[in-house]
């Protein structure tokens, strides 16, 4: 479906689909981007002169640019949780054996940005580092859409209308409904309904704003979620707690020397993730 828009939103479009490795070939950047073919080339190709885009003469394959990777590299000094989050996730996939993950938002999507896989050798879940869903559509996804102001949650899923015929299981009651529970809950829990007998469990990271800067999951088959819960609900808490607080120091020190503070070190939790909480695997 094309989207009406000017030429800028709709090169920022192409941008951010340019960010799913998925998405290289002319066509798929076109599709994700809403913009047809014709325009799509066009804009590529101006992105490609002034180097926020590369394409591969051979294959024709389209890829971030250079400059883009030194914006990239600007913006991560500030804003990367990755460095702060990685030991957390590698805690998690040892502790209970199943993906960990660090998905962050970004408009009315979250994006997967840090990834561990554990030991199991059924892996449940289908994100990649850059792979983009709708706010709502997975368990850090969720958590992230839960996290948000009541008026935010109801223009995102606005937003996001289109996109949930991609995912037919979805419904704006079915997701207000998740908000609610997962509110109530503190934290998110899906199961079957992404993929078939495969969900996840996740809570959000605040920030000093209250918006989430991140969201911490595990993807796991359903039984393993069910059986270990609430341990796995502790231990995400646990970690999350720890992550904020450093953040928290981090964006003060930020604040106070008016540049970046040197980049946070995560203290390793008291009580390591999973510790006295994990039971076998089933």
């Amino acid at each position: 479906m094309t989207i009406p828009s000017t030429s800028l939103q709709k090169a920022c479009r192409l941008l951010r689909a340019l960010t799913d490795a998925r998405n290289s070939r002319l066509t798929d950047l076109a599709l994700a981007a809403g913009v047809d073919k014709a325009s799509a080339l066009r804009l590529l190709e101006t992105l490609a002169a002034e180097g926020m885009v590369q394409r591969d003469p051979a294959t024709k394959a389209f890829a971030p640019g250079r400059e883009w990777l030194a914006l990239h590299a600007t913006a991560l000094q500030r804003t990367d949780l990755r460095p702060l989050v990685r030991p957390a996730l590698i805690r998690l996939a040892n502790a209970f054996e199943d993906s960990a993950i660090l998905s962050v938002p970004s408009g009315c999507e979250s994006i997967c940005i840090e990834l561990r896989l554990g030991n199991f050798p059924i892996r449940a879940n289908y994100l990649d580092i850059g792979s983009r869903r709708p706010l709502g559509v997975g368990a850090g996804s969720l958590a992230l859409l839960a996290a948000l102001p009541d008026a935010e949650v109801d223009a995102t899923l606005e937003g996001i209308a289109p996109a949930l015929r991609r995912y037919p299981c979805f419904s704006r009651p079915m997701l207000l409904e998740h908000v609610r529970a997962t509110r109530e809950r503190g934290y998110a829990v899906l199961l079957d309904v992404v993929i078939e007998r495969m969900g996840g469990i996740a809570i959000a990271l605040p920030g000093p704003d209250g918006h989430p800067l991140g969201a911490l999951s595990i993807a796991a088959l359903n039984d393993r979620i069910t059986s270990r819960e609430a341990a796995m609900a502790r231990a995400l808490k646990r970690e999350a707690d720890a992550i904020c607080q450093t953040w928290r120091r981090h964006a003060r020190a930020s604040a106070d020397t008016g540049r970046p503070a040197p980049r946070p070190r995560m203290p390793h939790p008291r009580k390591a993730a999973g510790d006295g909480d994990r039971p076998g695997p089933p």
